[in-house]
């Protein structure tokens, strides 16, 4: 067995312990607390998801429907990867809560939230945690287009019989941490046609399956009309595969580079959710601004 294969074996063991890790280390701000008199969005635990995209894979799924959404016209849409993360009412990013409140103060449009797993291979059993479907990287950390035709062809066709939901790319959103943020960044990448949105933590990019390359590409690239927030800390990792911190300082700098409209929030954290789960607030009110 070559060294190489052999070391993209380790990633759910030295990146997904760390991301397991998101107790809060911040005062939450008032926008992650239920607010007195601000009425609170419907959260459904969907069906197991079965895709033919990504063949022989389930996955659990929830779907957010705010109270402010009209039934009868297209929604906003904000997509999440590790979606159990993102649901937590307790844990770094409370998005339910955060969407009810800034929905109601108008800080973001009424907006649907998709909150997706990864997918787990039906024949093997069952993950010890939701970070180690195994079938994660291969559909995160790919550099193709293979996440967004599950999202465009498989995931929004499904909600959109619950809520319809636009289909203008300025109103669809996509968020992730690790090689989550990394493949919300590559779904918009692939397809700025119906996503051009991003909000990315602790991304992942770093050579896992060559998500290294994307300073240069994005420097050698005609800009896409994309919004982009990153968030990383440095003390983020450093292994075989790369240098996180300095993968995002390098998107930030070919970003900069190449005048897109981003941010870029360098904090001294480490590679978990304690730092970016209360600057959420802030990142989509500057992503929906």
């Amino acid at each position: 067995m070559s060294r190489r294969p052999f070391l993209l074996s380790l990633v759910p063991s030295f990146i997904l312990t760390a991301l397991a890790s998101t107790g809060l280390t911040q005062t939450l701000p008032p926008e992650q607390l239920p607010q007195p008199g601000v009425p609170k969005g419907e959260l459904r635990k969907m069906e197991p998801f079965r895709s033919q995209i990504f063949p022989d894979t389930t996955r659990d799924w929830w779907v957010y429907l705010p109270v402010q959404a009209d039934p009868s016209k297209p929604a906003a849409v904000m997509v999440f990867q590790d979606g159990h993360d993102y649901v937590n009412l307790n844990g770094a990013w409370r998005v339910p809560t955060v969407f009810d409140n800034l929905i109601h103060s108008r800080a973001m449009p009424p907006t649907v939230g998709i909150f997706i797993n990864p997918g787990h291979k039906v024949n093997a059993p069952a993950p010890q945690s939701p970070w180690r479907s195994n079938n994660r990287s291969f559909e995160y950390d790919t550099l193709s287009s293979d996440y967004a035709r599950f999202l465009i062809e498989e995931i929004l066709p499904a909600v959109a019989k619950i809520q319809p939901l636009t289909s203008d790319p300025t109103q669809r959103a996509l968020c992730g941490a690790s090689s989550g943020g990394i493949c919300a960044f590559t779904t918009a990448w692939e397809r700025p046609d119906q996503f051009r949105r991003v909000l990315s933590t602790i991304g992942s990019f770093t050579n896992i399956r060559g998500g290294h390359a994307y300073p240069y590409l994005i420097r050698s690239t005609e800009p896409k009309p994309l919004r982009i927030w990153l968030q990383d800390g440095r003390n983020d990792l450093d292994n075989p595969h790369g240098n996180w911190p300095l993968g995002n300082q390098q998107m930030a700098s070919a970003l900069r580079y190449m005048n897109y409209d981003f941010e870029f929030v360098f904090t001294e954290g480490e590679h978990n959710s304690k730092d970016a789960g209360p600057l959420l607030p802030a990142a989509l009110k500057w992503l929906w601004r």
